[in-house]
């Protein structure tokens, strides 16, 4: 097994904040003056900043970088201050699942088109800081999911070949990104229903109660 490594998503996969993110972006078009499109949320989630706000907030062109900079800090900015104020923990399994791959030797890292602030802030926040080997982000890459380069990038970072990777994802987006990787891909069913995953390798309702053993099976790999 000590070929292998895993790659997790970050938001619905190790955490869930879908409501804070979900929250903290309605205040921002609050504070611009608009209303949240109704399906807003439901159509960017998995989606960088970079993606989204030239997309949704029609008085930003593509080109200009620094309003689109200014207006995803102060995002989540407000995002940050809502788990302040609410608090966090990581999803069922996720804290047993990691400690059972650094027991076993085996390289995790984060792949996530969150921006690295975030996860940091959130690492200290459940105990998580010092178990994955490495850590990409927004900020780390030119192109956001669907394009695979998040994983990839992620794979070089464990020193692992993408075919040896196992990629968990909740967003259509993820596993789409994950499949054009190479990789192997777990669905979790924390943002949509589990039978809507059928593009992942195994779809699963969480991480409790998972094992390396028990996903190497399902996902047909020689141990």
């Amino acid at each position: 097994m000590q070929h292998l490594g895993f790659i997790f998503d970050w938001d619905g996969v190790v955490i869930d904040s879908h409501a804070q993110h979900e929250e903290s972006w309605g205040l921002l078009f609050d504070e611009l003056g608009r209303d949240m499109p109704e399906d807003f949320f439901k159509r960017t989630f998995g989606m960088r900043n970079q993606q989204i706000i030239p997309e949704w907030f029609d008085f930003v062109d593509a080109s200009d970088l620094e309003t689109i900079a200014r207006l995803g800090g102060r995002k989540e900015e407000l995002y940050r201050d809502i788990l302040r104020r609410d608090g966090l923990q990581a999803l069922p399994g996720v804290h047993d699942l990691l400690e059972e791959l650094q027991n076993l030797g085996i390289p995790a890292a984060v792949g996530s088109s969150t921006p690295r602030v975030n996860i940091d802030f959130v690492m200290d926040m459940i105990g998580l800081s010092g178990m994955f080997t490495a850590s990409v982000t927004a900020e780390d890459v030119t192109a956001g999911k669907p394009d695979p380069q998040v994983f990839l990038k992620a794979a070089e970072g464990i020193q692992r070949e993408p075919k040896n990777c196992i990629v968990f994802e909740d967003a259509y987006v993820g596993i789409e990104a994950g499949k054009r990787a190479g990789m192997k891909v777990v669905g979790v069913a924390t943002t949509h229903p589990r039978h809507t995953l059928t593009d992942a390798d195994v779809a699963l309702p969480n991480l409790d109660g998972v094992t390396v053993s028990s996903l190497l099976g399902a996902l047909g790999i020689q141990r």
